[in-house]
């Protein structure tokens, strides 16, 4: 039995949803999951403490059954007409802080599949995309009405085009974005950096073969390698 799943990258190329808006600054990736919650060595299981500190007024723990805690009514995600959002607009320097990589885990694995700012902390943008997760980095005067509408219209929803590179709004206004090339093409084809070399897999294969049929004695090498490793 491996000692890690590989867990495939979901394909973003068109996604219409509704959208969260979290009208605050410099939020933290400490915010975003707390430290308690990264002694887990598994790579699932964090939705459920996303902006934990924020959401809940009791503190959270690993283990502790949400049917326990105590929801914080003024937070945004606690409010029924956000119920089910997978759009989150943010303000500027979104994902600041230490660079765990846990942040957009937690993000993705609540629902979110995009996240709209003016800015983002970089370490923050480099691990969403290698996650599946889009930051779009609009100029503030259209987040600031996008704020305005979302507050407007119950059920405020977006569409977001990454093939075009637009997000269109519900009057069909269209707002274009910058993504990188590279990071286009992986999200489009649902690959992280284990997927990007998955598909050489079978040039890989036959490597591993050519070299344990010219020196056969590594076969044992590394198996003694891998029993002392578990020992």
């Amino acid at each position: 039995m491996p000692l890690f799943e590989k867990i495939a990258m979901q394909k973003f190329t068109i996604h219409q949803g509704l959208v969260a808006p979290l009208d605050r600054e410099n939020v933290d990736t400490d915010a975003i999951i707390p430290k308690q919650f990264l002694k887990s060595i598994k790579k699932t299981g964090f939705g459920a403490n996303l902006f934990d500190e924020w959401r809940y007024l009791d503190r959270g723990e690993p283990g502790k059954p949400q049917s326990e805690r105590q929801p914080n009514p003024d937070f945004v995600l606690n409010q029924p007409r956000y119920a089910g959002a997978s759009i989150l607009l943010a303000r500027k320097n979104f994902g600041c802080g230490s660079s765990r990589e846990h942040a957009p885990w937690a993000l993705d694995q609540y629902g979110f599949r995009s996240i709209i700012a003016p800015s983002f902390a970089d370490i923050f943008f480099n691990n969403s995309f290698k996650n599946g997760l889009l930051p779009i980095v609009l100029p503030e005067s259209q987040v600031a009405n996008l704020f305005d509408e979302v507050a407007a219209c119950v059920g405020y929803q977006l569409s977001i085009d990454l093939e075009r590179q637009v997000i269109v709004k519900p009057d069909g206004t269209e707002l274009p974005f910058e993504v990188q090339g590279f990071r286009k093409y992986c999200l489009l084809n649902g690959l992280d950096d284990i997927g990007l070399t998955l598909r050489h897999i079978d040039k890989i294969k036959a490597y591993e073969a050519n070299r344990l049929a010219s020196k056969p004695w590594l076969a044992k090498t590394a198996l003694a390698q891998q029993t002392k490793t578990f020992l």
